[in-house]
């Protein structure tokens, strides 16, 4: 008897209604995963791509040859950091809710990611986000307002209103400009760290991009060419389970890790605990030194979880358990570092509810600040000439023509 084809659908685990479900999980016990010299060839650190790099343990301590022995200092402005990207984030969802901006991205449960790997880089190295990052910013020392007044697209808009909320960008910062075009940003990344090579710098470009991303093409094309090249360029995967609403295995999750996409390609591939702020710092300054010593890149597959919606105009609770985030097995990472520090005696929850308390009304202040330029209903507002700055070198003689006119229409105003 001939059997006959039969067509593979992924299975999502859970819908709404069920009990969340995350034995599909690939997990490894904390401190187990061996830490090979970043020099290695990438043929023979395969096992990173399939285990799970873990440093904090269920008791919250430290364990195994990853731990990056950070002082309690840079552990405290992490948790900073991360609390400053919650609250900020919190207050723009209510303040979209309200109907101030038009519409927000949180990253709330993947706060450790954009922090650790900020602070682990050297402020030199360039970044290329994707919609989640917004943590880096604060971590390479931008205000909170200027990120409010892209989400108004006031005066002060760092983008000159030509880009949607939240896709920021800092050239002084080293942090390239977000895309609403998927994916774009990792063949960016790959040719800016060609020409650092070629420039004969140490400096490393770092990109993000979501699971679901990982199915564009961009993505393969910015792997072949990190690999044929040696680029030394840090290409993350940030499987927070969800595409908006389809499941992470849809993206081709479900039979293999994102991590081992790399080896196919002759890249080192290393899949970390990305709710883990110890973890996602000491691989990135292993990916960082194996990049510089001229190893070539490495791809890195956080494993978190979208905590919120995917954005303001997604409502989860249609496709996924409403209490999922809370079984999730790795845990919310701001809670996992607080309670490694009140382990280590380097904070309290009294330090704790007071840093939330002046951060909220920092971010208060802030935006107070932010709607004086501009809102969306009221002035100032931007000029509109900006529309022919930063196009064309040499503008051509048609857009001088309108210029011109727009110039004398808004003069007989």
């Amino acid at each position: 008897m001939v059997s006959k084809s039969r067509l593979h659908v992924p299975k999502t685990p859970a819908r709404p209604g069920d009990q969340p479900d995350f034995s599909y999980l690939r997990l490894s016990p904390a401190g187990k995963t061996p830490r090979p010299d970043s020099t290695a060839p990438a043929s023979e650190i395969r096992y990173l791509s399939e285990g799970l790099v873990r440093v904090l343990d269920d008791a919250h301590q430290a364990v195994g040859p990853w731990h990056p022995h950070l002082d309690a200092k840079d552990l405290q402005v992490g948790l900073r950091h991360m609390l400053l990207t919650r609250v900020f984030d919190d207050r723009m969802q209510r303040i979209q809710r309200s109907g101030k901006i038009s519409f927000y991205m949180r990253s709330m449960g993947e706060e450790a990611i954009s922090v650790a790997m900020g602070m682990a880089l050297r402020p030199t190295d360039m970044a290329f986000p994707s919609y989640r990052n917004q943590a880096l910013y604060f971590v390479r020392g931008r205000p909170v307002v200027d990120l409010m007044c892209q989400l108004l697209s006031n005066t002060r808009d760092m983008c000159k209103g030509r880009q949607l909320p939240v896709m920021y960008q800092w050239r002084e910062g080293r942090i390239f400009s977000i895309s609403g075009n998927l994916a774009t940003q990792f063949p960016q990344a790959v040719g800016w760290a060609m020409a650092a090579a070629i420039k004969g710098t140490d400096d490393v470009a770092v990109s993000w991009l979501g699971d679901g991303s990982s199915a564009e093409a961009d993505f393969h094309h910015a792997l072949l060419f990190a690999s044929v090249y040696q680029a030394p360029v840090i290409l993350n995967v940030v499987n927070n389970q969800w595409a908006i609403s389809t499941f992470q295995g849809f993206a081709g999750g479900e039979h293999q890790t994102f991590a081992a996409r790399g080896p196919g390609f002759g890249i080192a591939g290393v899949r970390v605990d990305g709710n883990d702020f110890l973890a996602v710092h000491a691989v990135t300054q292993w990916a960082a030194e194996r990049a510089r010593l001229g190893r070539g890149p490495t791809l890195i597959e956080h494993v978190t979880y979208r905590a919120a919606a995917h954005s303001t105009s997604d409502d989860p609770s249609r496709y996924r358990p409403k209490d999922d985030y809370e079984r999730f097995p790795l845990g919310d990472p701001v809670e996992r570092l607080k309670q490694h520090l009140i382990r280590l005696n380097e904070w309290s929850e009294e330090r704790h509810a007071a840093l939330i308390a002046e951060l909220e009304e920092h971010v208060a202040a802030s935006w107070k600040e932010a709607v004086s330029y501009g809102t969306l209903s009221d002035g100032p507002r931007l000029d509109p000439r900006l529309m022919f700055e930063d196009v064309f070198k040499d503008m051509p003689a048609h857009l001088a023509r309108q210029e011109a006119e727009l110039r004398a229409e808004l003069e007989q105003k």
